[in-house]
């Protein structure tokens, strides 16, 4: 069961809710990088505007009706709209589904679950939202993540946010603002999620028990809630796969071509480009941002390599993200990359 939850570093925020700011808007939309917590405090945002008690800190009371059918996924006044096939997300419990939510996706179909929110999504929306309300409380309607909406679901919500229903209020999460269309952007009162202090996010993994935490906060971007989702094979692989760049002699680009080819080959390429990343910054400001543990090995590299190769390399990274979904062979791809590597670092 996905639970509601605020984090150390969304407190400042949530307490603007106390004011409700946040509620006079009918479509509010999320924005920040994945894995810290957006659809988490969506959820408790949604939970808080359903519960028949609210307390006076701003937080659900947990035992009314509301709240109780809100946990159970079965509140009629709320809808969670994501992918059939939700993908792989970094926020918090951005895997699970919502029983009784308008997903999209025929139970009778043999079909693979889309990874778009569909028009028919949104169509299947409009009972929903121009019928009375249970109670005459507000209808809400959480949409996650807001860019897995192909152009027609757009269109449709469109059309709901243009002639807002009375008492519906839209919840939008996304982690690329940039990738929505401007005309589903100036309906919204925009909130940009904080980003956690880089000291309060690793005490926060060490007290959920999380082993390596400063380096699994680095290697995630800074996002504490996808630095919990690397378990240790996840960090066993990548150690091996930074060791095997870091010895740029014995570098043997066939052997760890074979042995990485069954991963993801989008994570192969953040590796590298984070990795790079730390060989450019050292080089140009002194400062390793990602690989704390291996400042020293980063400088002995960095001191090395031609600036302008290693950007050309970063730039070949960027398109190599795009060629990453479809590979016409993952290990071929994997030495190619590792190739350009050496080229550029020799």
């Amino acid at each position: 069961m996905m639970q509601t939850t605020i984090y150390p570093w969304q407190q400042t925020l949530w307490q603007k809710i106390r004011q409700g700011s946040t509620r006079r808007h009918h479509a509010l939309l999320l924005t920040g990088r994945a894995g810290i917590g957006k659809l988490a405090w969506a959820r408790s945002l949604a939970k808080v505007m359903l519960c028949e008690r609210v307390d006076a800190d701003a937080v659900a009371c947990g035992t009314c009706a509301s709240c109780y059918w809100f946990e159970q996924n079965q509140h009629p006044n709320f809808r969670l709209l994501t992918p059939g096939a939700l993908p792989g997300t970094a926020d918090h419990a951005d895997k699970d589904k919502i029983s009784g939510s308008s997903e999209g996706g025929d139970a009778k179909s043999k079909k693979s679950p889309s990874r778009q929110i569909t028009i028919t999504q949104i169509r299947e929306l409009d009972n929903f939202v121009y019928l009375s309300a249970h109670q005459d409380r507000d209808r809400l309607i959480l949409i996650h993540p807001a860019e897995a909406m192909n152009q027609a679901a757009v269109n449709a919500l469109l059309k709901k946010l243009e002639e807002p229903p009375l008492n519906v209020v839209f919840i939008l999460v996304t982690h690329d603002v940039a990738s929505l269309p401007a005309t589903i952007r100036s309906r919204c009162q925009q909130i940009v999620m904080p980003l956690p202090d880089r000291r309060v996010a690793q005490d926060w993994l060490q007290q959920q028990g999380v082993d390596h935490a400063e380096a699994r906060l680095a290697m995630s971007g800074f996002s504490p809630l996808l630095a919990m989702q690397l378990d240790e094979s996840w960090f066993e692989q990548h150690q091996t796969f930074i060791r095997s760049l870091s010895v740029l002699d014995r570098l043997d680009v066939v052997d760890l071509a074979e042995n990485l080819q069954q991963l993801e080959l989008l994570c192969i390429v953040d590796w590298l480009q984070k990795w790079c990343f730390d060989l450019m910054s050292c080089r140009m400001t002194g400062k390793v941002r990602y690989h704390l543990q291996e400042e020293a090995v980063i400088r002995k590299i960095a001191a090395r390599i031609n600036p302008s190769s290693l950007a050309f390399l970063w730039r070949g990274l960027i398109t190599s993200r795009q060629w990453a979904r479809h590979p016409l062979n993952p290990r071929l791809f994997i030495e190619e990359l590792l190739y350009r590597y050496l080229d550029s670092v020799a």
